[in-house]
C-alpha cells in the first residue's frame, strides 16, 4: 500500500484544473451557484496618451452579480495625479457599478497613501495588516456601500 507523500513544487496544469473542479464541486455540493468574474474599467486619455486607469472584478453567482466588486486596479499617471482624476475615475466606475446593480466596492491599499484618498471619496477601513512593505507601512482593506 502506498503512503501519500508531501513534495514541494509547483501544480502541474492538471493538478491546477482538478483542484479548481474541486472547488466548483464542493460549491455545488453546497447548494451555491458557481461564482464567475467580469472585468469593467475605465481609461483616462489625454489625446492618444494614457494618463490613468480604473478597473476590477464584478462578480456572479450564475447570472447574477453579487453586489460585490473588487476593485483591482486605480493609476494616475504622476503628472496628472492630485487634479481629481482618480476621483473622476472612481466615480465613473461606481456609477457603471450602481447602473449593473452592484452597490459595495473593496479593494486593497497601500497605507502610506492610499487610506487618505478612499476615504476622501467614501471609504471605511476594514482590515489593516500591518507592517505589509518594508518601511514598516500597513496594507490597508477599504469598502465602500455605493
Amino acid at each position: 500500500m502506498s503512503t501519500i507523500s508531501i513534495v514541494e513544487r509547483e501544480m502541474t496544469p492538471v493538478e491546477l484544473a482538478r483542484m479548481n473542479a474541486g472547488f466548483d464541486e464542493n460549491t455545488i455540493d453546497n447548494g451555491i451557484a458557481i461564482q464567475s468574474s467580469e472585468r469593467m474599467g475605465f481609461v483616462a486619455l489625454y489625446g492618444d496618451e494614457f494618463v490613468g486607469c480604473v478597473s476590477g472584478l464584478a462578480y456572479k453567482n450564475g447570472d447574477t452579480y453579487s453586489g460585490w466588486f473588487y476593485l483591482t486596479d486605480l493609476y494616475v499617471e504622476k503628472a496628472y495625479r492630485r487634479q481629481g482624476l482618480g476621483a473622476k475615475l472612481l466615480q465613473a466606475l461606481e456609477d457603471k457599478l450602481l447602473a449593473c446593480g452592484i452597490d459595495k466596492v473593496w479593494t486593497w491599499t497601500a497605507g502610506y497613501e492610499g487610506p487618505g484618498f478612499y476615504k476622501k471619496q467614501g471609504y471605511t477601513v476594514f482590515a489593516e495588516l500591518e507592517h505589509w512593505y518594508s518601511s514598516g507601512h500597513s496594507r490597508v482593506g477599504v469598502r465602500k456601500q455605493l
